[in-house]
């Protein structure tokens, strides 16, 4: 009886273990080169304000000083809202049509995406998406 009981645990575990890892390689940032920082300025056309992770599409258009290979519209994926929300964001913080200026880590394959490390609002307050900046998040 106890043979059957401890195959049961063990296969319970296994089940276990194999639920929870695609969350984990979900919140992987494998995908982006945290070694390379991009600068992007564009135009909003959306904000989602959503989880597990927040999103800001914007576009670059070309122009004087503007790399043609970052013309395009660009998915830049932001913290989970309630971690945005410690660092002074809010959902009508962004609206679409705004100008801004994003820095980020781009995804490694090339791709038009990347991870947010702050964007520089029309206003010129640069908001950060990194929870070890609490209280210093907005900068003029």
């Amino acid at each position: 009886m106890a043979r059957t009981s401890s195959r049961g645990l063990w296969a319970s575990v296994v089940v276990l273990v194999m639920m929870t890892a695609p969350a984990i390689a979900h919140h992987s940032f494998a995908m982006f080169d945290q070694t390379k920082e991009i600068t992007l300025t564009g135009t909003v056309l959306e904000w989602h304000w959503i989880n597990p992770h927040t999103h800001l599409i914007l576009n670059v258009e070309p122009g004087p000083g503007v790399d043609p290979s970052m013309v395009g519209e660009w998915d830049i994926e932001g913290a989970s809202t309630n971690i945005m929300r410690v660092q002074g964001w809010s959902s009508s913080m962004v609206k679409a049509g705004d100008k801004v200026t994003v820095t980020a880590n781009p995804l490694r394959n090339g791709q038009k995406g990347a991870t947010l490390f702050y964007v520089t609002l029309p206003d010129g307050k640069r908001i950060f998406n990194d929870v070890a900046r609490p209280k210093r998040a907005v900068a003029p």
